[in-house]
């Protein structure tokens, strides 16, 4: 064994503070990284115990009767680009409403589908909400709608705790993204917990749209 080999690894000098900066800060990362891995799905399964009340379709698509419909939570406060909104104003409208993160790649996906959507359905009485869950600021949110060209707004809800006020064992956002249908009274109407492609985002607002 070499004189070098025998020197023992001094945890108290610089080099070795340094090591173990390094091995702390690479651990912090991969548990960020698993984090946002686990929030960022593309699926997830309706459900919840007891009488749910809502049927789930093909595509994964949650409706609910009309008659057995429950209101959406307040779902109100600063939006990415520092205005208030209260989902609330829109009530007598259609609302879509859609969690997404700027870090998350459906939601990336989506996001074309979206726009294009929200425009089409502007002038039948149909307003788009986004809710920016997870994004430790707002710059990377706002940098996401400009890139995809969203004009809708976006609530900011970096810690999710607009998510936490809906009831469970209802219509209730799961996963990133998530996207719900409000009626024109402000109840739930319809639920997806995957990405949507522009087929999927109409089959889910074409009945409640078509509601009298």
């Amino acid at each position: 064994m070499s004189a070098a080999s025998r020197v023992p690894l001094c945890t108290n000098s610089p080099r070795g503070h340094a090591r173990s900066r390094r091995a702390a800060l690479l651990t912090a990362v991969a548990a960020a990284s698993a984090l946002a891995l686990t929030a960022c799905t593309s699926g997830g399964t309706s459900g919840g115990s007891g009488d749910t009340n809502f049927v789930t379709g093909n595509g994964g698509i949650a409706t609910v009767a009309q008659g057995k419909r429950v209101a959406a939570p307040d779902l109100s406060g600063a939006t990415i680009d520092g205005k208030q909104l209260d989902v609330a104003d829109y009530k007598g409208k259609i609302v879509v409403i859609n969690i997404w993160g700027s870090w998350c790649g459906p939601c990336r996906l989506e996001a074309k589908n979206f726009v294009k959507v929200s425009a089409d359905l502007k002038d039948k009485g149909v307003q788009f909400v986004g809710i920016n869950t997870r994004d430790g600021e707002p710059r990377p949110a706002v940098a996401f709608e400009k890139q995809y060209g969203v004009t809708y707004p976006s609530l900011y809800d970096p810690t999710g705790k607009l998510m936490l006020r809906f009831k469970k064992g209802t219509l209730n956002p799961k996963s990133i993204p998530s996207t719900l249908v409000l009626d024109r009274e402000g109840k739930i109407a319809a639920r997806a917990l995957v990405a949507l492609s522009e087929d999927n985002l109409r089959k889910m607002i074409d009945p409640v749209l078509a509601e009298k």
